[in-house]
């Protein structure tokens, strides 16, 4: 019969420890019936007798019991309860329900309860002898008797569907929710729930208005929320396989485990959730600073000192995926994952779907196995060159490890784990490890981080608004090749390294004097691994008002010597000037007219023309206009050291941070505290820049004599190379009609390669002792 197929399934389910042997029983009975589990029950069991004794014994128990308290209760009705139009009981919970009433109508009745006692026992002799019978009854009759008098019932009324009772004296499920930690290895919320010993629901919440966060935020924008779509599907995928699957409901369940969540808004949620104080596995983001100095808070090393002086907990060994869930006897109903509209396409005019992630979709593996082959590579190939070459971009030496970190997907634990156990251990991986952590401590800190800058004086800046500039920057159409292919990738990939981010933050504050937040809600959009928390921090210590300024300067072409010196990345991202050789490809505007013709190259054109000419004077600009606020904004400026002071709250100075050392008490502003600086601003001169200055930024790649002479020099072996061409090509023109009047054959032309010059040749060296590759 279809019903004892169905539950001899969840026999599986059974063995495997997802269901207890009282839910089984449950559910064979309502699916069953009383008749069919009397007839069926003992035989549906038997595999367990391999293996499984003790579940056999069990159920075999539960069997006993529940047919000898059906045959009292009936017994006792045909006696004196009964009614002529009685059916028997066909759930659980109704012949609860009637034993406990007959209990309660015959405790003060001593003949009644001998009376019981004596029917009770004959009748549990009665129906253990033919429950023992029917189930050795193997006559072919019977059977045949019993399916027409099934299909006879169902004829004259239909049978509901089975209805899957819940185990009543089972424990409440647990509502395990996930946020960002969609993962099997290495969970402590999931192994939280597992150590309760209740049915585990999965499920993944999901409030648009909640998630975007309030002002400028832009907490999830369309690229981390494909991520999250994708990586969703990964996942209710591997709860699949461990016979489980993810729901997105509300429910009345007993406990709530889910990891923290640190956005300012969504931990206010939290807070004022009142299920959610039940259980709440943070992950080690906040750092206690007690006892230590304040002097260098914005400081990744000074955060590292107080990590290493933290009294909690180190590193833990990894907790295993579990291989199976226990899952509910009645699975609520969710919504499905598409009607969340994580992964939504916008259409055109004609109806048709604008699919802007398919470039996302063929760089990324989105799953949690993805996570796990990305750090393998990473630590066999990327490590060994991450200390030292890891801001190339043409080369793949960093770990890419930066969604899968944000959503979870890779434990920030593990992967510290796996980075100090490697063959090659790189100090610089791990200070990434920890500004990520540092990022985490600044947003606890400081809550209006994401909105606000955190120093008063740069409020009043001022930023140009000028939106084609910004629209420029954006969609990688600046007319400066490294700043363009970087932003093409970021819209095609969802992700760029952290030096290339470096360069365009640089490029779009320094030189077009645009304000932070307006690249910040663009990385936000953008990026696959769109973090507040990091994102935030990193854009304000780009625009000069975070803990930490930049003391460095990253020149938007030359910076092209140390992430790209042969112009291979410029080549991928910006294939139109993929045929300029590797000292031009970087200056476009540099090249002669004639190689940029034969290149196939437009100025203006098929690529544009630089929006911003003068760059060394856009960026005295911006450090005047600095130096000027800090000028006017003299009570948050430190004189002694030329420090910037941050107002920071009483509460937090007292509670968090510990320490009132390095902490100024003026009257309006209340507790201000010296931070980083930049090397400029510090010997507060009306001009940074002067060559009087003792303090000096360090320039990435700036320009450079050598170079320029170098690029003159290619200039005019370049009209020089070109204009023989031309007169060997004429005289091979000219060769070949003659030829051609004279009927004579045409003269043999060599197509093959050119003879590698001599490197002894004094026209093939140039100024600077650079070498020139032949071709």
């Amino acid at each position: 019969m279809k019903s004892v197929s169905q539950v001899r399934e969840l026999l599986r389910e059974l063995e495997s420890g997802r269901e207890d042997p009282d839910g089984f029983f449950c559910l064979c009975l309502s699916l069953l019936g009383d008749t069919d589990t009397r007839t069926h029950f003992l035989d549906v069991i038997k595999p367990l007798l391999s293996g499984h004794e003790h579940i056999h014994s069990q159920l075999t128990a539960i069997f006993l019991e529940y047919f000898s308290k059906l045959a009292l209760t009936q017994s006792l009705y045909e006696t004196k309860l009964t009614k002529p139009d009685h059916q028997p009981y066909k759930s659980y919970a109704d012949l609860t329900t009637v034993t406990s009433g007959v209990d309660q109508s015959n405790v003060n009745d001593g003949a009644v309860v001998a009376e019981n006692q004596a029917v009770a026992k004959w009748t549990l002799n009665t129906e253990v002898h033919n429950t023992t019978r029917a189930i050795k009854n193997t006559n072919k009759d019977n059977d045949d008797l019993k399916v027409t008098k099934s299909t006879r019932s169902q004829r004259r009324r239909p049978r509901k569907k089975p209805h899957l009772l819940k185990n009543p004296s089972g424990p409440r499920p647990v509502l395990l929710w996930f946020r960002r930690d969609l993962r099997m290895w290495d969970n402590p919320a999931l192994i939280g729930c597992l150590e309760l010993g209740a049915p585990v629901i999965p499920v993944f919440l999901w409030n648009a208005v909640e998630e975007e966060g309030p002002g400028v935020t832009v907490a999830t924008g369309g690229a981390s929320k494909y991520w999250l779509h994708q990586a969703l599907v990964s996942l209710n995928r591997s709860l699949e396989q461990r016979r489980s699957h993810l729901v997105t409901l509300k429910t009345g369940a007993a406990s709530v485990v889910a990891t923290a969540l640190y956005e300012p808004w969504l931990k206010e949620r939290d807070d004022n959730c009142h299920i959610y104080h039940s259980y709440c596995l943070r992950e080690p983001y906040t750092v206690s600073t007690r006892g230590v100095g304040l002097r260098g808070i914005g400081s990744v090393s000074h955060f590292m000192s107080c990590c290493q002086q933290n009294p909690g907990s180190g590193l833990t060994s990894p907790l295993d995926a579990p291989a199976a869930l226990p899952a509910p006897s009645a699975w609520p109903q969710g919504c499905p994952l598409v009607d969340l509209g994580l992964a939504r396409m916008p259409r055109r005019k004609d109806g048709t779907e604008i699919d802007w992630a398919v470039n996302i979709r063929k760089s990324w593996d989105f799953s949690e196995e993805g996570a796990q082959a990305h750090l393998e590579a990473f630590l066999r190939d990327g490590v060994y060159r991450y200390e030292k070459e890891s801001s190339r971009a043409d080369e793949p030496n960093t770990s890419s490890l930066s969604p899968y970190l944000h959503f979870g997907q890779l434990s920030a634990s593990s992967l510290l784990r796996d980075a100090r156990g490697a063959r090659c251990r790189s100090p610089k991986f791990h200070r990434k490890l920890a500004w990520r952590d540092l990022a985490y401590w600044q947003l606890c800190l400081f809550p209006d981080l994401p909105w606000e800058s955190l120093r008063p004086p740069y409020k009043a800046l001022r930023w140009s608004s000028d939106r084609v500039h910004l629209k420029a920057w954006q969609r990688g159409y600046t007319g400066y090749p490294l700043v363009d292919a970087a932003m093409r990738q970021l819209w095609q990939t969802g992700w760029m390294n952290n030096y290339m981010r470096h360069v365009v933050a640089s490029f779009l504050i320094a030189y077009l004097h645009i304000a932070w937040q307006e690249g910040y809600r663009w990385f936000q959009d953008t990026l696959v691994d769109a973090d507040v928390a990091i994102d935030a921090m990193m854009w304000q210590n780009g625009g000069m008002c975070g803990l930490d300024h930049w003391n460095f300067v990253m020149h938007p072409v030359d910076a092209a010597l140390t992430c790209d010196p042969y112009g291979t990345y410029v080549r991928q991202w910006c294939p139109e000037l993929k045929a300029l050789p590797n000292d031009l490809i970087h200056k476009p505007w540099k090249c002669p007219a004639s190689m940029l013709r034969r290149a196939g190259v437009v100025l203006g054109g098929n690529y544009p023309e630089r929006i911003v000419v003068d760059l060394e004077e856009q960026r005295a600009q911006s450090l005047q206009d600095v130096a000027s606020v800090r000028r006017r904004f003299r009570e948050f400026v430190d004189q002694r050291s030329g420090c910037d002071l941050v107002p920071v709250p009483a509460r937090l100075v007292q509670e968090a941070l510990g320490s009132m050392e390095d902490v100024v008490s003026r009257e309006g502003t209340g507790f201000l505290l010296p931070v980083i600086t930049r090397m400029e601003f510090k010997h507060q001169s009306e001009d940074p820049d002067r060559q009087d200055n003792p303090y000096s930024a360090v320039l990435k790649g700036y320009v450079s004599r050598k170079r320029d002479e170098t690029i003159a020099f290619l200039n005019e072996r370049d009209f020089t190379a070109s204009m023989m061409c031309e007169n060997a090509q004429r005289r091979e023109r000219l060769e070949r009609d003659w030829c051609l009047l004279e009927g004579l054959p045409q003269p043999i032309v060599s197509h093959g390669r050119a003879r590698r010059t001599p490197t002894r040749d004094p026209y093939s060296k140039v100024p600077g002792g650079v070498a020139v590759p032949h071709r």
